[in-house]
């Protein structure tokens, strides 16, 4: 059988079977000795039922007419009598009363010549099936012999009576045992599960040490092994977008110069050949441009402070770079929707820009060119682009967030723009949904950001 996974049951269960193994250690125990105790009541009884007879036996003898005569009259029967010092129901017993030479002097009713074996000492003899007490008393010139049998099963069936109803509460307490050990065990591995919860929050972009505030000592070393962890990670994490920020940021003068240089080279020369291959060099130039800023926009997401904890009116800030957009090879092709009343969060407005310029960059490079691309900013915060052209499949759109992945693999851009916006997303605890083809249309995709409103 396998040990259950669950470390609060593993403890409840060996808990209580550990309390349950002394519990019924405990009651042989005492049923051991109860036995013990009651066997030595039970032979005192027996022993006193044996003197109690044998005196009135030898009072029969001694008023001169006779056991034989007085047997009536000594009240023995089946039933027993009230005589001596302590009154002995003798219904249990058997008993016999016989002289030196044999003779049967007084009997119990049931009393069977064979559960009687002879006479060997006085004190107890233990058979099979009985418990049997002999002594011996002088009467005048006659000796008196008597024997009171008990069957085994009378003692058997009252130690099996008491062991019962001491075993009855156990049939009670033993489940209610395991139910209150499961509750404290439970509530004693609470910090265990709030350090879970807590761990469960962190990500790449909350590293923030954990607490060890109400933590058992136990757990004190996992804590501190964990922050440090975290230190680390986030000490890596925070090389990481360095290096791309400063990477990005020093690559952009001598690709400024290199771009320079091409142009000039263009202007300079009359060579059909050399023009092209300028030009071919002034495109790549520009392309790699163009992934320096979106390496330094990357960082920006993953490093800066998303949200300001300032509400402000995001209305402004579309506006700009819509009119952007249209400044430059975009004109016409934007169809911008916004309501009259401001729209407000506390997403940075710089990172806003980011999302914003990324999403309509990509609507335009991707859609139909001679279709306009829907971008509308509606209360509470939601910032939905849509564009027109081909579906893509499902699990395509699932890859589209991931870094350097493009729709069909071939399509110009740099494969980051939908990973800046997931990053800002996730930072400002906003929510993105993608959807292809469009609701209620056949082709195109829907980019829906919900954006925090503001505390």
């Amino acid at each position: 059988m396998r040990a259950p996974r669950s470390l609060q049951l593993r403890l409840a269960l060996a808990i209580g079977l550990a309390v349950m193994t002394l519990w019924l250690a405990a009651a042989a125990l005492t049923a051991y000795r109860l036995r013990g105790e009651l066997d030595m009541e039970f032979d005192g009884a027996l022993r006193d039922t044996a003197r109690r007879l044998l005196n009135v036996a030898e009072r029969g003898e001694h008023d001169g007419r006779g056991l034989g005569r007085k047997r009536k009259h000594l009240g023995f029967g089946r039933r027993g009598h009230g005589e001596g010092r302590r009154a002995v129901d003798v219904g249990y017993y058997s008993y016999r009363i016989v002289d030196q030479t044999g003779q049967v002097l007084l009997a119990s009713e049931d009393a069977e010549e064979e559960d009687f074996p002879p006479f060997d000492h006085t004190g107890f003899v233990r058979t099979d099936t009985r418990t049997l007490f002999y002594d011996r008393a002088h009467s005048g010139d006659r000796v008196l012999t008597i024997v009171v049998s008990e069957p085994r099963s009378r003692r058997t069936m009252v130690i099996g009576d008491i062991a019962l109803s001491l075993s009855l509460p156990l049939v009670l307490v033993i489940p209610l045992s395991f139910a209150a050990i499961f509750l404290v065990v439970r509530r004693s591995l609470s910090p265990m599960r709030q350090l879970r919860d807590d761990l469960g929050q962190r990500s790449a972009h909350k590293l923030a040490p954990l607490t060890d505030k109400g933590l058992p000592s136990e757990l004190a070393p996992i804590v501190g092994s964990i922050n440090a962890l975290l230190s680390r990670l986030g000490a890596a994490f925070e090389a990481e977008r360095s290096f791309a920020a400063n990477a990005a940021h020093e690559l952009r003068t001598p690709v400024a110069g290199a771009i320079a240089q091409a142009q000039r080279l263009q202007t300079e020369t009359d060579d059909a050949r050399v023009l092209s291959r300028a030009r071919d060099i002034e495109t790549t130039l520009k392309r790699l441009n163009r992934l320096a800023e979106k390496l330094m926009q990357l960082a920006r997401a993953e490093g800066a402070r998303i949200r300001t904890g300032v509400a402000a009116d995001l209305r402004p800030i579309l506006r700009i770079i819509v009119d952007d957009f249209e400044r430059c090879d975009a004109a016409g092709r934007i169809d911008l929707e916004m309501p009259d009343a401001p729209v407000l969060s506390d997403i940075d407005p710089d990172a806003f820009g980011i999302l914003c310029r990324n999403l309509i960059e990509n609507a335009l490079k991707h859609g139909d060119a001679t279709r306009e691309v829907a971008v509308s900013l509606s209360a509470p915060a939601t910032l939905t682009v849509t564009n027109s052209g081909t579906v893509i499949p499902p699990q395509e759109l699932e890859r589209l967030t991931a870094r350097f992945v493009r729709a069909n693999g071939k399509a110009a851009g740099s494969g980051l723009g939908l990973a800046i916006v997931k990053a800002i997303v996730e930072r400002a605890e906003a929510s993105l949904v993608l959807n292809s083809p469009v609701p209620a249309r056949s082709g195109g995709v829907e980019v829906r950001v919900s954006l925090p409103a503001p505390e």
